[in-house]
């Protein structure tokens, strides 16, 4: 698995460098500003989970090729939502990956506008003519990545955790949270994969649940590893949900507890996809390796 991880995580580093824009002419420190957080570094979790949803279904490197796009694409937004993150406004950290948060560096407004154009970049990508997907195919994967980025996904999720700081709040609410401010997102980047995988409506059905569960465990551990794990472990300050009075699991449920409701849905993300033959093995995998991890 960590071979797998690396040699995924060199292909979507390098496919990033050569779709992000150089930093050079007059917008030069704005488009540093976009790479200082995209390439500060990362897992690329949810790329690989859109390299590991096609590879799932085929093994056509020309379709495996297409799915890099809508992955690199994801991490854009992925990283935008980071750096509008961090800000004072919202969850003010000075830390993320072990380095200076970017409105450190570059300042609030261009972290901002950082933040924005790798938003706006990433619709752009999705929406270059491809040589393999046709234009339905490719309105259906930007459709999603809107839906999940938008007012009912993360940016939705993002509202509801700030609105909900330092408030006794149901379970019920507490899963909408996650589902949207991390989840969503997650579970598009196998949805993306699916579809340039040639999934049919079943297989599409299965990989979004896949993505479900498995971004509900990724949010869970997140929660787990903010309250169990050091500074230096995580790239960013410890401790800072419960300093914040955000709303966790481990709040909830206390810590052994969570740790076996991380474990149910890594599970249940792993059986959503029994039908699917040893192709689907990474994202077997990667369920265990996302349940598990230490950062």
């Amino acid at each position: 698995m960590n071979e797998y991880l690396r040699d995924r995580k060199q292909l979507i580093e390098k496919n990033l460098d050569s779709l992000m824009l150089a930093a050079d002419g007059p917008m030069a420190t704005h488009i540093e500003s976009m790479r200082y957080s995209l390439f500060v570094g990362g897992k690329r979790i949810r790329p690989i989970l859109t390299l590991a949803a096609a590879e799932s279904l085929t093994a056509d490197p020309q379709l495996l090729a297409e799915a890099l796009v809508p992955a690199c694409a994801i991490e854009l937004i992925h990283t935008y939502s980071l750096i509008h993150d961090d800000l004072p406004a919202m969850d003010d950290d000075d830390l993320r990956r072990g380095k200076p948060t970017n409105h450190k560096v570059y300042g609030e407004a261009n972290a901002i506008l950082a933040g924005d154009g790798l938003l706006t970049l990433a619709f752009e990508l999705l929406a270059r003519p491809s040589s393999l997907l046709n234009a339905a195919q490719q309105l259906q994967i930007i459709g999603l990545v809107a839906q999940a980025a938008g007012p009912f996904g993360m940016v939705g999720g993002q509202h509801l955790d700030i609105e909900n700081e330092n408030n006794t709040i149901s379970f019920d609410t507490l899963k909408t949270i996650h589902r949207c401010k991390t989840g969503c997102l997650i579970t598009c980047s196998l949805q993306a994969g699916a579809i340039c995988g040639g999934a049919d409506k079943v297989q599409l059905a299965k990989l979004s649940e896949y993505g479900a569960h498995i971004g509900l465990a990724f949010q869970i551990v997140d929660d787990l590893l903010d309250a169990t794990a050091t500074t230096a472990q995580l790239g960013k300050t410890a401790g800072s949900d419960e300093s914040r009075g955000k709303a966790t699991y481990p709040a909830l449920f206390g810590i052994e507890e969570t740790r076996q409701k991380a474990r149910d849905a890594t599970a249940a993300a792993i059986s959503s996809i029994e039908g699917f033959d040893l192709k689907a093995d990474p994202l077997r995998n990667l369920a265990d390796y996302i349940c598990s991890r230490t950062f």
